[in-house]
């Protein structure tokens, strides 16, 4: 321990390090979500620690959502899984104190949500095609109050979130889905859908229409040239609507 630094600091410090000793051995170990961990005497003595920094360490993990303890017969701590939500509600928390803007949302959303159209061209089977289906079918006719105008912009939103999902690259299907949960949460339109756009609900849904078509018949560049000018419309959409990302933190 250094003169130079407190040993109130270095305390604090060791159930961080702790922690992250046991992830890495998690790692080397190649445990899975719901595997058991070692009991507490067993962690003691394998990281040489006291039992506080141990159970402090665990806290640290539980926190994370990185072990689960259970209680009762057959109880214990396991390795956890972050799920989805939580780990986009974390992510949009974080973003909470940074200044993002819609323009900032659709530059990657016209960046990104094309080519995973292109990827999935051919390749969604019959139930897949199915459920985006359903979604449509949500809006399948105009609004016709600005209530019901929001409730189908918000269905749009979830058929895009169900397409990434499609996708074999898990980082495009997080991070599409982690936009269509910020524009669906935390997206404040100051002119509020006025009226109902009925316009826009025909070109927007003839996209999606033309979308399905390509998908079925594997044509990866129709997909992705009918993504684009429509994530290109919702993009000039949102700047006609005058939307802007509103502060507020996200509940797990």
């Amino acid at each position: 321990m250094s003169d130079a630094e407190p040993a109130e600091t270095i305390r604090r410090s060791r159930p961080v390090r702790v922690a992250e000793a046991i992830k890495d051995w998690v790692v080397e170990k190649g445990l899975l979500p719901g595997d058991r961990l070692p009991g507490e005497a067993e962690l003691i003595g394998h990281f040489g620690m006291s039992k506080g920094t141990i159970r402090e360490a665990m806290r640290l993990l539980q926190a994370q959502g990185l072990v689960v303890t259970k209680t009762g017969p057959g109880g214990g701590s396991f390795v956890g899984e972050v799920s989805t939500d939580r780990a986009r509600a974390l992510l949009a928390n974080y973003f909470y104190f940074r200044n993002v803007s819609i323009d900032d949302i659709y530059q990657l959303r016209v960046a990104l949500e094309p080519e995973v159209a292109a990827s999935l061209a051919g390749r969604l089977d019959a139930a897949q095609i199915d459920r985006l289906e359903a979604i449509m079918a949500e809006y399948e006719h105009p609004a016709t109050s600005a209530e019901e105008e929001r409730a189908q912009h918000v269905a749009s939103l979830r058929f895009h979130a169900c397409l990434a999902e499609f996708s074999e690259n898990a980082m495009l299907s997080f991070f599409i889905g982690f936009m269509a949960r910020i524009l669906t949460d935390l997206t404040v339109y100051k002119k509020l859908y006025a009226q109902p756009n009925e316009e826009l609900w025909k070109r927007g849904r003839a996209h999606q229409l033309g979308l399905i078509a390509a998908l079925k018949a594997g044509d990866a560049d129709a997909a992705r040239e009918i993504m684009r000018d429509h994530m290109q419309m919702a993009r000039r959409m949102m700047e006609d609507q005058e939307a802007v990302v509103m502060k507020r933190f996200i509940a797990e």
